[in-house]
């Protein structure tokens, strides 16, 4: 079996992909997978980190505030369909999957141009313009969430949920046995905040803004300030006792079984790993993205009473006394963490390797 995995950009993108190619090999220890990504995003370090080949295109987003800018991204754009082309007539997969990012448009398109079937996942509740050209002649399209028969054909859609990291469903300690182990009082409520890996700006203030009640209440906190702003952050952490500050968490298992509460942004892969892990969540979503796509997500679960919402524009204003109310009401978040429990969808990986294999079989 032969796999071309298309996509990358961000870890929202990155960890679906390399979630399926795990999965494809624990059932095909034979398989022959290739990723292609765009050059210069984290794709290119992260995937041959987890053991994969990878090609890079010299693809770039669209400018949609600077028009004039697109000229270039054109022109890339047209070097990386010629790219891809060579790729794909080279490779010669089975089957090419596309995760969302720059690079899955190029690729998709290619395979699709020369008859390889195609694959789409799509990871948020409201899909971007490269996934909605690609539907009409791919072979299944594996959602996440209700509602995507508005954009893509129904009869090609598959509800699997989005591929999730497995370190993090397998974490045996306690609520306060993760804590201890982070260094946090266990007989403290702790709050954990992520904004990715970059950062998040917003949410950094939002958090900042919070230090002196949070302080006040005995809580403690666990903040990711992502690498943007990190020395600023971090030096305002510091003048507090109660909190840890750090730009990169890497035992996200232990993150987040010892938090009582997460402040996150809104990117579909997050919301996929607190659903599983049953979280109660305040999300913050980020605007800056294409279709607005993270307000979307996040709605789709306030909806349900599984998280709450507050927008970018608000968050340094109210997240203050957000998180002091649900602080202080251990059954409104215990209703919150069922209520997002009950969205979760495990083993996508796994439903989408069936897919890819009924796929691959049928032709």
């Amino acid at each position: 079996m032969k796999v071309l995995i298309s996509g990358g950009g961000t870890g929202g993108h990155i960890f679906p992909a390399l979630s399926i190619a795990n999965a494809v090999k624990r059932r095909y220890p034979d398989a022959d997978i290739l990723f292609v990504g765009a050059l210069g995003r984290m794709e290119m370090e992260r995937v041959p980190a987890a053991g994969y080949p990878i090609e890079g295109l010299p693809v770039a987003g669209f400018d949609r505030k600077k028009l004039w800018r697109n000229f270039g991204v054109l022109w890339k754009l047209w070097k990386s369909l010629r790219k891809a082309r060579r790729i794909v007539r080279d490779f010669a997969p089975d089957i090419a999957v596309g995760v969302g990012g720059y690079a899955s448009g190029p690729v998709l398109k290619q395979a699709q141009r020369r008859g390889i079937p195609t694959l789409i996942q799509e990871q948020n509740s409201y899909p971007g313009v490269t996934n909605k050209l690609l539907a009409p002649k791919a072979e299944a399209i594996c959602v996440a969430y209700d509602g995507l028969d508005r954009f893509f054909p129904a009869g090609k859609i598959v509800k699997t949920g989005n591929p999730t990291r497995k370190d993090l469903d397998e974490c045996p300690l306690s609520r306060e046995e993760a804590k201890r182990e982070l260094g946090f009082d266990p007989s403290r409520p702790l709050v954990l905040s992520v904004g990715g890996s970059l950062g998040a700006r917003t949410v950094n203030e939002a958090i900042a803004a919070s230090l002196p009640m949070l302080k006040e209440n005995g809580v403690s906190l666990l903040w990711q300030t992502g690498r943007y702003g990190a020395d600023k952050f971090q030096g305002i952490a510091a003048g507090y006792d109660n909190v840890k500050a750090t730009t990169f968490i890497t035992r996200m298992d232990l993150a987040y079984r010892a938090a009582d509460l997460v402040v996150s942004r809104a990117g579909a892969g997050t919301i996929s790993e607190l659903q599983n892990l049953g979280k109660a969540v305040i999300l913050i979503p980020s605007p800056n993205v294409a279709e607005d796509h993270q307000r979307h997500n996040a709605e789709a679960l306030s909806h349900k009473d599984a998280a709450v919402m507050i927008l970018d524009a608000e968050a340094v204003e109210k997240l203050p006394a957000e998180l002091g109310a649900l602080l202080d009401s251990p059954s409104r978040r215990t209703a919150l963490e069922t209520n997002i429990s009950a969205m979760a969808m495990r083993d996508a990986d796994e439903k989408i390797v069936d897919r890819i294999t009924e796929i691959i079989n049928s032709k």
